[in-house]
């Protein structure tokens, strides 16, 4: 007789590190020595965590079902980075963006433009709910916009991402805002009041180094070429302050409540409606924009750098980097080590500080090895919620602590599916925007410092706290 399959048995500790162990070197030599993308190390990585799943117990058609539904997790994700790529294709091949460039141009200067960046952001994203939409339409031209004035590219993105995700973390409409609350166990808004005290220092903050950095830009040394830059935009398109409406529109669908993949396509065809409408193209050229992104030759080199982008095909990397990521997200969920590596960690959760504190790094450390914000935010949720309610925490700390990290600290990490959005849509790697990201950094360390002062920790009232809260 064939003795029937072995039960799986839980992770140790060091089971579940193996795998964390061999991805976080790997990608580091990858990225620091040879230069390269982090796909392979990520599948090898994948393979490591299969081989320690093997052990436990599990077999090969778990295993490929854990890599399957951490897949799936990132499916939406997917959708959204190729209709992005057609919009932004499309909206630059329509003069939308070179419009937005060539009257932002007129209206910025280098001194306050990084503050206004992170400024004009934060309020696209708070009404939209959504960071990556916000930096696939005003950011993409906020990064041509900072190139011509003359600040540094990180920079530019590091404001753009600070803005965007201030938005997505304070945004009712957002989707991680409400799943925050929902993970933890309060409401919408109780959550979103609780944020103000750790979120609004972090901007204030952001927003006075943004002021001092771009005091080191002056107009007048970059003047020449931002007048080539926009005579050069003018010869190119037919401009016009009409061409900013479809801005205006996808901010009003979106707060419409409309799902950002929708709105996006229909910001995409109205991209190509505008093109063929406005600026004469045909349909072989809008279709090219649409797949390979928009491809011109003005002469001058800084136009053609800025402009020569977008297209399904070009995101298609991007979308393979995802894949990848959550396959090893999917087998270490599936296996049980994400598990065992958070109540690892909550062992040393002691104090309402060190809870805190624990709580963020697991969010980030989610972020780094299931390469997915939505997980960094559940899991933990899942995990640490009768902790906070066993110290006599309200829950709306929790909430808070999941965005303050598990929201926050996505766009960070090269590989996590947020972090690859901002990458290819900026064009800058996250590794290079990281440093500048001020809010995104000093969130997450604004909430450690609350955790252990007390400083807005709110406690459940006694008629509401579990029998076993500590007092």
């Amino acid at each position: 007789m064939t003795p029937p399959p072995r039960e799986p048995r839980p992770p140790t500790l060091w089971e579940a590190l193996l795998p964390v162990a061999f991805l976080v070197p790997a990608i580091a030599l990858t990225i620091i020595v040879y230069q390269g993308p982090v796909h392979i190390p990520l599948i090898l990585s994948t393979a490591v965590a299969g081989v320690v799943a093997l052990r436990l117990g599990l077999g090969w058609t778990a295993i490929e079902e854990g890599m399957v539904h951490g897949i799936g997790l990132g499916l939406r994700a997917c959708l959204v980075l190729m209709v992005v790529g057609t919009l932004i294709g499309e909206w630059i091949l329509a003069g939308i963006v070179p419009a937005m460039i060539y009257y932002g141009l007129q209206l910025l200067a280098p001194s306050f433009f990084l503050l206004a960046a992170c400024v004009i952001c934060a309020v696209v994203s708070l009404s939209t709910g959504s960071s990556w939409s916000t930096a696939a339409t005003i950011g993409l031209a906020l990064m041509a916009i900072g190139n011509t004035l003359g600040v540094p590219a990180p920079m530019t993105a590091g404001a753009i991402v600070s803005g965007s995700y201030f938005g997505d973390k304070m945004s009712p409409v957002s989707d991680t805002t409400n799943l925050a609350p929902a993970a933890a166990g309060t409401d919408l808004f109780t959550h979103i009041r609780h944020m103000i005290y750790t979120t609004g220092p972090s901007l204030l903050i952001a927003l006075v180094l943004y002021g001092l950095l771009g005091l080191g830009y002056r107009g007048d040394v970059h003047a020449g070429a931002v007048v080539e830059m926009r005579e050069t935009l003018a010869r190119l398109f037919v401009l016009s302050p009409w061409l900013l409406v479809p801005m205006a529109l996808v901010i009003g669908i979106i707060i419409l409540r409309v799902p950002a993949l929708p709105a996006l396509l229909v910001s995409s065809l109205i991209g190509a409606l505008l093109a063929m409408l406005v600026q004469g193209a045909d349909g072989a050229t809008v279709l090219q924009a649409a797949f390979r992104g928009y491809a011109g030759a003005s002469g001058v080199e800084a136009v053609d750098k800025l402009l020569n982008r977008g297209g399904l095909a070009n995101m298609l990397e991007t979308i393979a980097l995802v894949i990848c990521a959550l396959s090893f997200g999917g087998v270490m969920e599936r296996s049980g080590m994400l598990g065992a590596l958070a109540h690892a960690a909550l062992r040393v959760a002691t104090s309402t500080g060190r809870l805190v504190a624990v709580t963020i790094l697991t969010c980030i450390g989610f972020n780094v090895v299931a390469s997915d914000q939505y997980i960094a935010i559940v899991i933990p949720g899942r995990m640490y919620r009768e902790a906070f309610l066993a110290r006599g925490l309200h829950p709306k700390n929790l909430s808070r602590c999941l965005e303050d990290s598990g929201t926050l600290s996505s766009p960070l990490i090269p590989w996590n599916s947020c972090g690859a959005f901002m990458t290819v849509t900026l064009g800058v790697s996250a590794l290079a925007y990281l440093p500048f990201a001020f809010l995104n950094l000093i969130n997450p360390l604004i909430s450690i410092l609350y955790g252990f002062t007390g400083v807005t920790m709110h406690r459940l009232p006694d008629d509401q706290r579990p029998p076993s809260a500590q007092t």
